[in-house]
């Protein structure tokens, strides 16, 4: 799998700077010779390290983790700040990464002889990322630190959220390092921990933004996923509002609304936060599987989440499109007049739809007694078609309009006021084809 050009990540981290001294217990040797040898070079780092002068305090400071590695706990906490200094300090790459690796040897020494390894585990994760994140052998030993990180402290701080599923990325890129199912089970821990932190007033957009789109970028997710892998799982706990919203946006996404799963999605986000779109996209799914019942319900409750006129017409829109698949033609006219009058940029949609209500209407209309009176329905549809501003529709509702020989046959004139009768209820005035 070719990696897609790294999202830069903006971290924010723990200062790890300063010069520790005032740590106590110190345990100089015993022998004098050693004692002093001790304390020079102990004093000797810490000057090199006041000047910047890194690559210098490694000679003395490695002495001393050598021959007297439970000295101080500061030898430690200062030895980061040295090999790290020295690892920048450095342009020779080979150093560079002795010193880097330098860095991270140090805090497992500490972890060996001081049991406070929770305190500072993140900074170490926070070092192999930067050195580790680009190198193939290694990222796995970065990505188990964050893991080491969270197994100690059940959280990560926001800023180091996005570098550890940035190495689960470049993990999985490099090495096919995980399976789908386990990318997204890490995925689904790191939102939840960023959903925590949101709750405590904490901004989380960045760093969830990353995760998003490192999922991406994996390409791990296609309609096969969501149906056999997602799906089964919001089966099996209908409630999971979290899965529920990863489907709906996957299934969205990835062109697969036609997928069961995605229905089951949008139920379960309607029924815990119900929006005009959720009761509307859910609607308008009942409607295509002839589930008019729950679609009538769906459209309804839209309607009450409407706050624009917009959202009104759609809502009596549906509602009419609704019923007239049904054959509810007096329910469907009946909606789209207030669909227009909500919203009247709906007014040609709606009007247009009335009209084909009407011209859909001969058979059930006509009383074979009046052929004049039969296609009278064909006027209404007429005048339907414009307000509708449908010139095309027009043209063909009058191409039905009776002719001049069959209005005077039955002792009427062009002008008569004639009822429609049947469902459409209207009274026209006669007009001819010809």
């Amino acid at each position: 799998m070719k990696m897609k050009v790294a999202i830069l990540l903006g971290l924010f981290f723990y200062a790890i700077t300063g010069v520790t001294q005032a740590q106590g217990n110190w345990n100089w040797p015993s022998d004098g010779k050693m004692e002093s040898r001790a304390k020079e070079l102990n004093a000797a780092y810490n000057d090199y390290m006041r000047a910047d002068q890194y690559v210098a305090a490694t000679k003395p400071l490695h002495w001393l983790l050598q021959n007297v590695p439970d000295l101080n706990e500061a030898i430690y906490i200062n030895g980061v700040t040295v090999y790290a200094g020295a690892a920048k300090e450095t342009q020779d790459e080979a150093k560079k990464k002795v010193y880097q690796d330098s860095v991270i040897t140090i805090y497992e020494k500490r972890a060996e002889i001081y049991d406070n390894e929770a305190e500072w585990i993140q900074n170490k994760a926070f070092y192999a990322y930067n050195f580790y994140k680009a190198d193939k052998e290694k990222v796995a030993e970065a990505a188990a630190m964050f893991e080491r990180a969270l197994e100690l402290n059940n959280t990560l701080p926001v800023s180091m959220v996005g570098a550890y599923f940035d190495l689960i990325y470049r993990n999985y890129a490099y090495n096919d390092a995980y399976t789908p199912e386990e990318i997204l089970a890490k995925y689904e821990q790191l939102s939840e921990l960023l959903a925590e932190a949101e709750k405590k007033g904490e901004d989380i957009s960045g760093s969830q933004g990353i995760l998003d789109q490192l999922l991406v970028n994996m390409e791990i997710i296609d309609c096969n996923f969501i149906a056999n892998n997602m799906g089964p799982k919001l089966a099996a706990d209908p409630d999971n509002l979290q899965l529920a919203q990863q489907i709906f946006q996957y299934s969205i996404q990835y062109k697969c609304t036609d997928n069961p799963a995605f229905l089951s999605a949008l139920e379960t986000i309607d029924n815990n936060d119900p929006t005009f779109s959720t009761s509307q996209a859910r609607g308008r799914r009942y409607l295509q599987s002839d589930n008019y019942a729950q679609a009538q319900e769906m459209f309804q409750k839209a309607l009450g989440l409407a706050k624009t006129d917009t959202e009104r017409g759609d809502a009596h829109m549906d509602l009419a499109r609704m019923f007239s698949s049904q054959g509810r033609k007096s329910d469907a006219r009946a909606a789209a007049q207030k669909a227009a009058e909500a919203d009247p940029s709906k007014a040609a949609d709606a009007w247009t739809m009335i009209g084909n209500l009407y011209m859909t209407s001969f058979n059930d209309c006509k009383g074979g007694q009046s052929r004049v009176k039969d296609q009278s329905i064909y006027i209404a549809a007429y005048h339907a078609f414009a307000k509708a501003g449908n010139n095309g529709g027009m043209a063909e509702a009058k191409a039905r309009f009776p002719s001049k020989e069959e209005i005077f046959t039955e002792g009427h004139q062009v002008g008569d006021s004639i009822s429609t009768g049947c469902w459409i209820g209207q009274t026209v005035s006669l007009d001819t084809r010809d």
